[in-house]
């Protein structure tokens, strides 16, 4: 039979394992060349600095479509059961997205105040304040006051002030009041820093917090809280981290002195807000945030967790660290690449992002890996849609060769795919040994 078998079949014949194996190899090949492709093109994804104000409310539509219907659903309360504040990030997150959007693109007022008002109902609501202390000063700690005084200001401020929202304009005042109150006690004991919760104080909440003071100001055309925001920033700066000369991640709440270095976690979080209260000192420490914590991986333009030499792990702040870089730290910092008109890491950083997320639309909803946690897409789209926000001194620019980072992206997956499609060639051209 093999006598009369034709040479051509002959020459092509395989034994099973090896047709089996050429078509893995193939399918894992185009499927390895498909991923690469979409993911080498989505890191030129232009970054918000690079587009109007109408386009980057549209980019932000389907991603707060998903957010809401993930909310809707109990992603507040799946998120909760990840870390200490998910219920309550997720949720602030996405009012003051929603903010932003109206910000940018007038349009979508009139939704955006809708959305940020139910995002802050449920700040306000039983889940939202179960994780906090109601009997600190000001009630349910600083975290959770901070952050709704200041979806609340921006509201009121989104809606064209006191005038057009007397009701929300009202409660802000009182907050602001009371926190001004809570300061002004802390610093006559010797502290800036307000608890978070009994006998812990992270400096990130208390800058949040002021800043919502100097909102409060702003919105009403006033300088009540001038004074005690001034106070508060002589003291801060005398407690500074010595490391770093930035502002700790942790710090003893009876004297403030700094209890744990600067970190990219806190540092990315808390320069957003440290910009309404003394832009420029927020811009120098910027500079300093950039070239302490950027990534020293060229084909990964990230913010490292610990300062540049330490290699400490990750915690339930930080998330898993990959090689020192903090997922949560890079999302919030293209937020401020944004804010201070950083055009190289904004666009490095989004281009990371969009590089490394494998987002899918669809039915106009927008995730990223999968929906797993949705409070990476809030963070995300916080960082987004930045430019609503008042804006810092700028541009700040910083170069630590962030427009060459795909280069070595490019070569790496070169290196993997090669390899790969040789073998998948190799594996489906070869012929089996011809039969006697």
């Amino acid at each position: 039979m093999a006598d009369r078998m034709p040479p051509y079949l002959s020459r092509v014949r395989r034994p099973p394992w090896r047709a089996v194996a050429a078509v893995v190899l193939a399918l894992a090949a185009l499927a390895s060349t498909g991923v690469v492709t979409l993911s080498t093109v989505r890191s030129y994804t232009p970054s918000p600095l690079q587009r109007s104000g109408a386009e980057v409310a549209a980019d932000a539509l389907p991603r707060l479509a998903f957010l809401r219907a993930e909310l809707e659903t109990g992603a507040g309360e799946r998120m909760q059961r990840l870390f200490p504040e998910g219920y309550f990030f997720t949720h602030a997150l996405y009012g003051l997205s929603w903010v932003n959007v109206g910000s940018v693109e007038p349009g979508q007022r009139g939704r955006a105040l809708s959305e940020a008002r139910w995002a802050l109902e449920r700040l306000e609501s039983a889940e939202g304040t179960a994780p906090f202390p109601a009997d600190a000063d000001p009630p349910y700690g600083v975290f959770h006051a901070g952050w709704t005084a200041w979806l609340r200001g921006r509201i009121v401020e989104l809606s064209g002030g006191p005038g057009r929202a007397p009701a929300e304009a009202e409660a802000l005042h009182a907050d602001a009041s009371e926190l001004r109150g809570a300061f002004e006690a802390a610093l006559e004991r010797g502290s800036p820093y307000l608890a978070a919760y009994p006998g812990q104080a992270w400096p990130v909440d208390s800058v949040v917090a002021v800043a919502a003071l100097t909102l409060d100001d702003r919105v009403r055309g006033a300088d009540e809280h001038a004074q005690v925001v001034q106070r508060w920033s002589r003291a801060v700066r005398d407690r500074l981290d010595p490391g770093t000369g930035l502002v700790p991640h942790a710090a003893d709440p009876a004297t403030g002195e700094p209890a744990q270095g600067a970190r990219g976690s806190s540092q990315s979080l808390l320069l957003r807000f440290l910009a309404e209260v003394d832009p420029e000192w927020a811009a120098e420490d910027y500079r300093a945030f950039r070239t302490l914590f950027g990534s020293e991986i060229g084909m990964v333009p990230g913010i490292r967790e610990h300062p540049r030499g330490d290699d400490s792990p990750g915690d339930v702040d930080s998330g898993p660290l990959i090689l020192g870089l903090s997922a949560s730290a890079s999302a919030v910092a293209l937020g401020d690449a944004v804010l201070f008109g950083d055009e190289r890491a904004a666009a490095a950083l989004t281009g990371l992002a969009e590089a490394t997320g494998m987002a899918i639309e669809t039915g106009g909803k927008r995730r990223y890996a999968g929906g797993l946690l949705p409070v990476g897409d809030v963070f995300l789209v916080w960082s987004l849609t930045a430019g609503g926000e008042h804006a810092a001194p700028g541009p700040v620019a910083t170069d630590q060769g962030l427009g060459r980072w795909r280069l070595p992206w490019h070569i790496a997956t070169a290196a993997v795919l090669l390899p790969l499609c040789y073998a998948a060639a190799r594996a489906w051209r070869r012929p089996a040994p011809a039969a006697s």
